[in-house]
């Protein structure tokens, strides 16, 4: 046993709980359209060919934001091929992921999943092989309201009203070598600055994203981030961050502590954009969109990769399909913790992906639909985080790591909300083998009682839920909680993660 011991600052808020942090991506890949959110013919599926049963699992799931249409997909991606009657929507190759895409499903049938689901739209431009001119028909096509070529073939393709997306990605990972039109930094940022400029010429309110390094492993991290803010600070609200972690060789202390590397990244890039501002003597402050995050098998999936044959072209593969375990769940959860403790600067997030492909809620074609470990986590937090999120100071035992260092074997993050009086807490034990005994000082909050505790957990930090077995792995009622003059007591398992929510002692 280990004990820790958390200490809530009521007076210092970070900043508001943005409702955007809860975002997902639906990328044209592998199965995550196709048999993912859409099956016309399942049993379940609406008149849009929409399935209902995935509809509802991303309702439950809390899902705020969706960006679409990639990823690396967009770098090749012709809008127009997916607007209009579908029978003459044209199939084309996808460079990207080497498969067959039918067209089926496209920008409009998008935009109605997200208004029947009421998520926000955050809307990716082809700045791989395309440019400023096919931005500004894309942007007409959604954002205009009529009266114009494209804004009238919209109304003619059974859309009278505009799409209005506010918020739009200039681009995908562009410094990638394997992104389809892939420039330089300075190239980039001039490319990402003249489209930007002319997409608020043709509406002033937009929000957009320049994109950041592919991830910090990156050679030209920092430098990138550097030269492309320089030619579109401004012109744009936020840079991009992308990052992926996965177990290697039976690491599970490095892993369980990867949270470690986004408090990082997060805080490099926040470094780095402030001092492109202060050279700009420019007092703006960029926003961070952390659109790409989660647990991914990558290396896995980068062998398998080796041996496809390259002639196979198919339409909706079998691609990185990862199944998740309970290890990869508390990880998730802990990255979470990591968004919301720098809700100062990220104030838009988007996990990677929605359905099949890396992705929290997994189905069969014609069959079920089922939420893997990490769907619950993400669903839990994006139900009891609101309000504020308060500063927090920790002490607890600390344990070395071969990829992080020395880190400590608890982290949280604590909301409240001042309309109702409610408080959160969001805790990981990162410990591989011992329980911890959390003592939570939150008399300056007034809690007066316990109203919800879970913990996802397992003996087993493998066990993973199937398609036979959905429900192997789920949040339970944590053991050992109690609240007494507003100190909290919590006994935590070992590679678990946990949340509490507390009511006012009023109510």
């Amino acid at each position: 046993m280990i004990n820790a011991s958390l200490r809530v600052d009521a007076a210092d808020p970070v900043a508001p709980v943005h409702r955007r942090t809860f975002g997902s991506f639906v990328e044209h890949m592998g199965r995550c359209v196709y048999t993912g959110i859409y099956e016309p013919g399942h049993r379940t599926a609406d008149t849009q060919g929409f399935r209902r049963d995935v509809a509802e699992l991303v309702r439950e799931l809390g899902v705020t934001t969706v960006r679409y249409p990639g990823g690396n997909f967009v770098s090749g991606y012709k809008w127009e091929d997916g607007v209009g009657p579908r029978e003459k929507r044209p199939v084309r190759r996808d460079l990207a992921w080497h498969s067959i895409e039918t067209n089926q499903f496209g920008l409009d049938e998008f935009m109605t999943w997200c208004r029947d689901l009421d998520i926000e739209p955050m809307m990716a431009v082809n700045l791989g092989t395309r440019g400023l001119a096919e931005a500004l028909d894309l942007l007409e096509y959604c954002n205009h309201p009529d009266g114009t070529q494209l804004s009238d073939q919209r109304v003619a393709n059974g859309h009278p009203a505009p799409h209005d997306i506010r918020m739009w990605c200039l681009g995908n990972e562009m410094d990638g070598p394997w992104q389809i039109g892939n420039l330089d930094a300075r190239s980039y940022g001039r490319k990402a600055a003249q489209v930007a400029r002319a997409m608020k010429t043709a509406d002033r309110d937009l929000e957009l994203v320049v994109c950041g390094s592919s991830g910090s492993s990156m050679p030209t991290f920092g430098e990138w981030e550097a030269t492309v803010l320089e030619e579109t600070y401004d012109s744009v609200e936020y840079i991009s961050l992308h990052a992926y972690y996965e177990e290697h060789d039976g690491d599970l202390g490095s892993f369980l502590a990867s949270a470690t590397d986004m408090d990082g990244f997060i805080d490099s890039v926040t470094a780095t954009a402030d001092a492109v501002g202060a050279r700009l003597r420019n007092p703006k402050r960029i926003q961070l969109s952390f659109d790409e995050w989660n647990v991914w098998y990558l290396s896995r999936h980068q062998a398998e990769a080796a041996v496809q044959p390259t002639d196979d072209w198919q339409t909706a593969p079998r691609v990185i399909e990862d199944r998740y375990n309970v290890a990869d769940a508390v990880v998730v959860g802990n990255l979470l913790i990591s968004l919301l403790r720098h809700s100062d600067r990220v104030t838009a997030a988007s996990q990677a992906q929605l359905a099949n492909v890396i992705a929290p809620i997994m189905t069969e074609p014609g069959g079920p639909a089922w939420r893997q470990t990490i769907f619950h986590p993400f669903a839990l937090t994006a139900r009891a985080a609101r309000g504020q999120v308060l500063r927090s100071h920790l002490s607890a035992p600390e344990y070395a790591t071969e990829r992080h260092g020395t880190v400590s074997a608890l982290d949280a993050v604590v909301t409240h909300d001042e309309q109702d009086g409610s408080t959160s807490l969001f805790v990981v034990n990162r410990s591989t083998d011992q329980h911890l005994t959390l003592d939570a000082d939150l008399t300056g909050l007034a809690p007066g009682a316990v109203t919800d505790a879970q913990t996802l957990s397992d003996e087993d930090p493998y066990a993973a839920n199937t398609m036979d077995a959905p429900d192997r792995v789920v949040p339970r009622p944590a053991k050992d909680v109690r609240l007494e003059g507003g100190r909290l007591t919590a006994v935590l398992p070992p590679v678990s993660w946990s949340v509490i929510t507390l009511a006012p002692a009023d109510n």
